[in-house]
């Protein structure tokens, strides 16, 4: 059980550090673009540090498509909370409602038919 949770955690953290490579810039809008394109890359080495594993391990319980969908979720998710928190934007209804149908997709990518 614990081995089947473990990429859903991975994939969590790697999430948190894929979403400060590629958001976490623009509250620096003044600095260079070179110097935001290399730091954004260090951090995604952190990310793949996390991913790889998490896809490595996950695929024994999950396929790919079950892989990706659980990985989406999880950047929504961190997507929102970071956006709300570090970025300071609206959470408007129609980002929920539009989440809410992507969760519909993943009943239907684990749906066993």
């Amino acid at each position: 059980m614990i081995r089947q949770i473990a990429p859903i955690l991975l994939l969590t953290i790697s999430n948190i550090f894929m979403t400060f490579a590629w958001y976490g810039h623009l509250k620096f809008k003044a600095a260079p673009i070179l110097a935001v394109i290399l730091v954004s890359w260090g951090i995604a080495f952190f990310e793949y540090c996390f991913q790889v594993p998490a896809n490595r391990i996950g695929h024994e319980f999950y396929n790919a498509a079950q892989l990706k969908t659980i990985q989406e979720v999880i950047t929504l998710v961190v997507f929102s909370i970071f956006s709300v928190t570090y970025l300071k934007e609206e959470f408007k209804w129609n980002y929920l409602v539009g989440f809410v149908l992507i969760i519909f997709a993943v009943f239907f990518i684990f749906k066993k038919w």
